[in-house]
């Protein structure tokens, strides 16, 4: 197919087209001419996924291209997981790092009592402690203890992902299953936390405490009327 073709199949204008190929991150198509090259579905599939990665998962385009490359390389799945972890944007704001360190602690009791093996280089550390600074500024200061259940939940999770992942270890096509460990990390994690919110409504409205400002709360029950008033009390 030509450049217009795959433009309109991709949904990706020509401009950004030709920027992904000037950056390396698409692979160039087979040359006919000095000004015409033709694209197979592979193109299509790769478009597909460099847009996944930077308008959904957020990804720079040096990071999608750290993760292109490591699905292009003869990798295990899981070590194209890792690359894909480290991609991740973990922004932390400079002028917060002293706030940052002080709970650099806390997250590493964390990790020693779930016993989890993280690198100490992970951008995961600091970015659970920024997020628990976050949480400690408003007054919702998790300790350890409170962190435990969700950290045990996090980790049935993570077995669950990589277990999918180990299934489809056998597959021929590698950089399918490279792109299956990415969408694990990425595109997987708005699912959850969308899963999460739906389970939160179902609890709260199973728990009768539920209401949204257009769907009124049901009147609090008052005293029950007496059935028969005393005619000295009528009026």
């Amino acid at each position: 197919m030509r450049i217009s073709d795959l433009s309109r199949l991709s949904g990706t204008p020509v401009g950004t087209i030709k920027y992904y190929l000037r950056e390396g991150l698409l692979p160039p198509g087979r040359q006919l001419g000095a000004t015409l090259s033709l694209y197979g579905d592979e193109h299509l599939q790769r478009l597909r996924l460099i847009r996944a990665l930077t308008a959904r998962g957020g990804l720079s385009i040096a990071a999608t291209r750290d993760v292109l490359t490591a699905m292009d390389e003869p990798l295990d799945p899981l070590a194209t997981l890792g690359v894909v972890h480290y991609a991740l944007p973990t922004p932390v704001d400079a002028a917060e790092t002293d706030a940052v360190d002080e709970q650099a602690p806390r997250v590493d009791e964390l990790l020693r009592v779930m016993g989890w093996d993280v690198s100490e280089d992970s951008p995961h550390r600091r970015a659970l402690a920024a997020s628990l600074m976050d949480l400690a500024r408003i007054g919702a200061d998790y300790r350890t203890e409170d962190l435990l259940p969700y950290a045990e939940l996090a980790a049935s999770a993570a077995r669950l992902d990589l277990d999918r992942i180990k299934e489809l270890d056998g597959a021929e096509d590698r950089f399918k299953l490279a792109e299956h460990a990415a969408v694990v990390v990425l595109l997987l994690e708005p699912v959850l936390a969308v899963l999460r919110r739906l389970a939160q409504e179902n609890e709260t409205r199973r728990r009768g405490i539920w209401a949204r400002p257009d769907e009124p709360t049901a009147p609090h029950p008052g005293p029950d009327p007496d059935p028969d008033p005393d005619p000295a009390d009528t009026p």
